[in-house]
């Protein structure tokens, strides 16, 4: 299979999302690298995805899993060679997949030169102003310079030896940089022509809605408005350090780069803003799209579903766009689990318990799950996958306090476990100590004992089974691309239906079951039919019978 040039090839994608420590291990050392990617892209190829998007690989400390990069040029070690990269691009593209990798541009690692040359250069000098360096306040300036807090616990400023504070969203070894310094956006230009050079057909942009800071003295402060969860938005339309008007001029620039190269590259933002601010990130000379928390974020239930989906279209339409549809990713509670558990759980609380308080329904949240994955399959836009999601993986809620890497557990004094529960490896066969994951004894974090029979080994051909339901999900839903229709159904109560072209879908929410209508024939179901009807937290493909 040869690798698609087709324009606007990203509208109607199935983009997967590869956690690279955690997909597969070729050097046995425990984490996840380049060839292990390389030679997993068969399952992804059959799964029948598009494309595959890598979390970051760069050099880095490993202070948050590789998003305090060091050096955005090149390939961490640990994770291969830029030639493994080089291969797994030709490999994925030889494959027909496309290749999006993660850019990070609100902050560096502390360990990269720009970040020592500030520390040695000192107060008022160029070097530091290419971050956030500022006078603390009170008389000896021993206060941080404004309330601002980390999105990980605590304050977002750490105080350096000569006295000054230093600015970092998240942990204290990612400082964030100035974007007002010419140099900074210089060179991120220079790391994206160096990836797009080598042929890579896309970036997530990392945190896209934090670059710019009103730093205008005195610095403001905040109040308590910037503690909103990772990926939510901030409370209040005039923040210091979100979703400032000054990003967009960013990526403006950073379009015209991307628009110089072919085939077709694309840019995705993870922008944590307000339903009416999202579209903004995705103006025709902006980014192509913008991750859609709300619908990540949507409690189980029809009606909650129907207004967060009306509203996306709405929004993306609105600047020629198409929504990105979103269920998990890396940075919270897989949703198996989360639709397992009663509306209005706080899961940090939960994690904080084992997973054990409030008890999960294990069949209740993998039933929703398969019905969720039909529902977004269905709809008009882009989907990402996150790894695992194909399996059916439920969050690890019990990973033992040793065992945890997230930063959020040091910087909160051990009162949230973060997000680790997430990321554990892949099992791929039946048996063997990391279940296929890797040729060593142990993963980077343990994975649990009954996973093997959650494998790809045991899954594939199952009838029935996540990934076969995923598999022809994907393949049905290739042959209806470019249905330009979106219509709401009339429904039953608890029921949500709508067509796109010639594909209806319906959902029931209902604990009765629903029959199925007269005159359209059954593609798929989420799972057994109840005599005919539609049960509980099941979703069906159905078209007209006089229709393929």
């Amino acid at each position: 299979m040869t690798q698609s040039t087709t324009a606007d090839w990203w509208r109607e994608s199935v983009v997967y999302q590869i956690y690279v420590p955690s997909f597969a291990d070729a050097d046995g050392d425990g984490i996840g690298d380049l060839r292990g990617i390389a030679d997993r892209l068969d399952h992804l190829a059959d799964l029948g995805v598009d494309a595959v998007w890598l979390t970051p690989f760069y050099p880095s400390p490993w202070a948050d899993a590789g998003y305090d990069v060091a050096d955005p040029r090149d390939v961490d070690p640990r994770h291969g060679t830029l030639r493994d990269f080089e291969d797994l691009l030709a490999r994925a593209h030889g494959l027909g997949l496309k290749v999006i990798i993660d850019i990070v541009p609100n902050h560096f690692s502390d360990r990269h030169p720009w970040f020592a040359e500030a520390l040695a250069a000192g107060p008022g000098s160029d070097a530091r102003a290419r971050f956030v360096f500022r006078d603390g306040r009170g008389p000896d300036g021993s206060l941080p310079p404004a309330d601002w807090q980390s999105k990980f616990g605590g304050s977002a400023w750490t105080r350096v030896p000569d006295g000054q504070w230093y600015m970092h969203i998240f942990a204290a070894e990612q400082p964030d940089l100035n974007w007002d310094h010419p140099e900074v956006a210089a060179d991120f230009e220079k790391t994206l022509r160096f990836w797009l050079d080598l042929g890579v057909d896309g970036f997530r942009v990392d945190v896209a809605h934090g670059l710019c800071k009103d730093l205008t003295p005195p610095l403001r402060d905040t109040s308590g408005r910037d503690t909103a969860p990772l990926n939510a938005p901030p409370e209040g339309e005039d923040h210091p350090f979100w979703d400032r008007n000054e990003v967009h001029e960013i990526y403006r620039a950073w379009r015209k780069v991307i628009d110089g190269y072919e085939p077709q590259r694309i840019a995705v933002a993870e922008a944590g803003v307000s339903a009416h601010r999202l579209p903004l990130y995705t103006r025709p000379d902006e980014l192509h799209q913008a991750f859609n928390f709300f619908y990540l974020r949507c409690p189980w239930g029809g009606p909650a579903f129907r207004e967060v989906i009306d509203t996306s279209l709405a929004a993306a339409r609105s600047v020629g766009a198409l929504p990105t549809w979103v269920l998990s990713n890396h940075d919270v509670v897989r949703h198996v689990s989360r639709y397992a558990l009663p509306p209005g759980t706080d899961y940090a609380a939960w994690l904080a318990t084992g997973g054990r308080s409030p008890a999960p329904e294990p069949a209740t949240g993998e039933r929703r799950a398969r019905a969720a994955a039909l529902l977004t399959l269905a709809l008009p836009g882009t989907s990402y996958l996150y790894q695992g999601e194909e399996l059916g993986l439920p969050e690890v809620a019990d990973l033992p306090p040793g065992a945890l890497r997230d930063p959020m557990w040091e910087r909160t004094g051990h009162a949230v476990k973060g997000r680790d529960g997430s990321r554990v490896p892949l099992p791929w066969t039946r048996s063997g100590p990391t279940f296929g994951f890797g040729a060593g004894g142990t993963g980077w974090l343990p994975q649990p004992a009954g996973w093997g029979e959650r494998s790809v080994e045991a899954q594939r051909g199952r009838p029935g089974s996540f990934l076969e339901l995923y598999r022809t999900a994907l393949r049905l839903r290739r042959t209806r691309r470019g249905a330009a229709s979106f219509d709401w159904l009339p429904t039953r109560e608890g029921e949500l239906a709508f067509r796109r072209d010639g594909l209806v879908c319906r959902v029931n929410f209902s604990p009765a079951p629903l029959p199925l209508p007269a005159g359209e024939r059954l593609l798929l179901a989420s799972g057994p039919l109840d005599d005919g009807a539609l049960p509980e937290d099941t979703a069906v493909w159905l078209t007209p019978e006089a229709a393929g």
